[in-house]
C-alpha cells in the first residue's frame, strides 16, 4: 500500500503542502467499467473542493 499519495489539485480540501493528499481513503473509479487501460479512463472521486 502506498505511504504517500501525491496530488497536484491544490483546490481540494485534502491537498497539503508538498503535493500530498491527507485523505484517509482514496476512491478512484473507471469510466469504462471495472477496468481501465490508462489514467485517462479514471477519476479520483475523493476530490472535494475547498470552501
Amino acid at each position: 500500500m502506498a505511504k504517500d499519495v501525491k496530488c497536484e489539485v491544490n483546490n481540494c480540501k485534502y491537498w497539503m503542502d508538498g503535493n500530498r493528499c491527507q485523505a484517509n481513503v482514496i476512491y478512484v473509479v473507471s469510466h469504462t467499467g471495472k477496468s481501465a487501460s490508462n489514467e485517462h479512463e479514471t477519476d479520483c472521486h475523493t476530490f472535494e473542493a475547498k470552501v
